[in-house]
């Protein structure tokens, strides 16, 4: 019997002293297989941005001299560059939490492993449990073992059951913890996804550029007096930019000079000036085309703007605690079908549902739409109006600093548009900025000609 009691707490007193290693070092081993690959993304992921930083500080030194030929060539190769350079950066990032993910999945799956082998563990260490306890005192003190042997195993037995007990509790808690971290890289990791994409669509922007720079080279030979005189030629008179039409995201396109004039009326009520408010909506319908046109129908599952008619009410479209609501509230108020009225499609890393020209989510819109209402003179305010989206989407720049009309306000302004207030100082979104203040730059030249015929 000695021998039986005895191997039992041996081996369960060696496996305590394994554990002892700790929970926490299943973590370490996992986070050790990644960290090599996470460093060298680092490096380059440094060095990249440096080089982002390098090009911007070039673009900003030659946008500021008088144009010519050699000036607006070289900015679109350092737009270009910079470009790919953000759009390399964004994939690094990207790589850089996958391997987080992974690292954090590894722990799970160690943790989990080890839950299992101390289950069985414990098993076994009830089954000698109860194999002692079969033992009556009669037959203990006719065995050849000394009693206090015998109580000494119980002990170790009492002893080692505690440990796996607080073993238990040690990789629930890692566990959980393990798993929050993991699901906020994967949230990390949509939004990087996110912001990939719409860089892509930025990057498509200047292709267009390059194209038209080959074109202009062709054209002029190279010549800086014929690149001055189709510049020259190439600006527009007054009759010709009232009835270009200005594309809206979530509506029908409208000739320029009605657009000009919402964002005119825009602007006297927030002081925002009217050609940014232009580039911030003309800039939300471009970005737009990349999660195409949804209805709240539409299977979320599609993720490409093609989702099937189901006929049936499906709230995967947008975030359904936050916005299916409001959405309903919304439409039902303006006394729109909610099932046949589009809104932004969920792209594979998250929700859509954002509504027309100004892309207001609906808690959004919920949040401003007394102010809406109030400044635009509708009620209830229609998002799909072009007027009101106009009026909408200067009231929320007036609320990220655009009043105050200075370039780097006006930036930042755009960027919280975006990103959130929280998000507008990472360099990695300046492009978003970037491009509203290029196309504020192109509408103000417009307005000019026109106020100036």
């Amino acid at each position: 019997m000695r021998s039986l009691l005895i191997k039992g707490p041996v081996l369960f007193i060696a496996f305590a002293v394994l554990f002892s290693v700790g929970t926490q070092a299943i973590a370490q081993v996992a986070s050790e297989q990644v960290s090599n690959r996470r460093a060298q993304l680092e490096q380059e992921l440094v060095s990249i941005e440096a080089e982002i930083e390098k090009q911007r500080v070039v673009l900003e030194e030659k946008q500021r001299e008088r144009v010519t030929l050699e000036r607006d060539v070289a900015i679109i190769e350092h737009e270009n560059e910079k470009a790919q350079l953000s759009i390399r950066a964004r994939d690094l990032e990207i790589e850089k939490i996958t391997e987080n993910i992974y690292g954090k999945q590894s722990v799970i799956s160690s943790l989990n492993e080890k839950l299992a082998r101390e289950k069985q563990s414990l098993s076994q260490l009830i089954r000698k449990t109860n194999e002692i306890d079969d033992y009556s005192i009669a037959e203990v003190l006719l065995s050849n073992n000394d009693l206090s042997d015998f109580f000494e195993d119980l002990d170790s037995f009492d002893d080692i059951k505690e440990a796996l007990d607080q073993s238990f509790d040690e990789i629930e808690i890692t566990k959980t913890s393990t798993e929050s971290q993991k699901e906020q890289l994967i949230d990390r990791r949509s939004s990087e996804e996110e912001l990939r994409q719409i860089q892509v669509l930025e990057k498509k922007k200047i292709d267009q550029r390059e194209a038209e720079k080959q074109r202009i080279l062709s054209i002029t030979k190279g010549q800086e007096g014929a690149y001055q005189s189709l510049i020259s030629g190439k600006e527009k008179d007054a009759a010709e930019i009232r009835v270009e039409l200005f594309t809206l995201r979530g509506s029908a396109p409208i000739p320029f000079a009605e657009a000009y004039k919402y964002a005119l009326t825009a602007s006297k009520i927030t002081g925002v000036r009217p050609a940014l408010v232009l580039g911030v909506i003309a800039q939300e319908s471009n970005l737009g085309e990349n999660v195409g046109q949804c209805l709240i129908t539409n299977e979320p599952s599609k993720g490409d703007g093609k989702g099937v008619n189901t006929g049936r009410f499906f709230d995967g479209v947008m975030k359904p605690t936050r916005d299916v609501d409001p959405f309903m509230a919304i439409v039902r108020e303006l006394g729109i079908n909610p099932y046949s009225q589009v809104v932004s499609c969920p792209p594979s890393y998250g929700y859509g549902g954002a509504m027309g020209p100004a892309q207001f989510i609906p808690s959004t819109w919920d949040l401003y739409k007394k102010r809406i209402g109030k400044a635009s003179g509708q009620n209830p305010p229609n998002p799909w109006d072009p007027r009101t989206a106009f009026i909408a989407s200067a009231i929320l720049m007036m609320d990220n600093g655009a009043d105050r009309g200075t370039y780097a306000s006006e930036k930042l302004a755009a960027l919280r548009y975006f990103a959130g207030w929280k998000n507008a100082s990472n360099p990695r979104y300046d492009f978003y900025g970037e491009g509203v203040m290029e196309l504020a730059t192109k509408y103000q030249g417009l307005i000019n000609i026109l106020t100036s015929s």
